[in-house]
């Protein structure tokens, strides 16, 4: 989670997803369970709007300090939308957990990997974001070839 203070701060990069022994290893499974933790600590940057309808104070009274929130049509509207799901973290009743094979997290984000690495399709680009990218590729070598010639004249 050392994501989160960098990105209440502002930051726009999150290094390191996927590593493991300082950057020196790469984790299939590791990356999955971060791409959560990312998806989860972006949710927290998006804030809770607080707002009249948001508030509910009509709801509180017509309901009261002992009833039933869950019932109530707002709550569903809200809960919806507020709602933080995962693929990886099991947020079920044991029983259910344990009829599908107690499964940890790094259990399920390696089944998740091997799937991914034996099913998925990739989507072609498009041809002008393909042309795009080669253009600026070929820039680049531009670029880079120039500053070879200029280093060797100049040295």
């Amino acid at each position: 989670m050392t994501n989160l203070l960098p990105a209440v701060t502002g930051s726009n990069v999150i290094y390191g997803m996927g590593m493991l022994e300082m950057g020196m290893t790469m984790s299939y499974e590791q990356l999955l369970i971060d791409q959560e933790i990312v998806k989860m600590t972006r949710r927290i940057l998006q804030g809770i709007p607080v707002n009249k309808d948001t508030l509910a104070l009509d709801v509180i009274k017509a309901v009261g300090p002992a009833g039933n929130y869950l019932a109530q049509r707002h709550t569903m509207k809200y809960m919806r939308q507020e709602l933080s799901t995962t693929n990886l973290i099991n947020r079920r009743m044991r029983e259910n957990w344990e009829k599908n094979g107690s499964k940890t997290m790094d259990q399920v984000a390696n089944e998740q990997a091997i799937d991914i690495l034996e099913n998925y399709k990739v989507t072609p680009l498009p041809d002008d974001v393909r042309k795009a990218i080669h253009d600026i590729v070929v820039e680049g070598e531009e670029e880079a070839e120039e500053m070879s010639k200029f280093k060797a004249k100049h040295s």
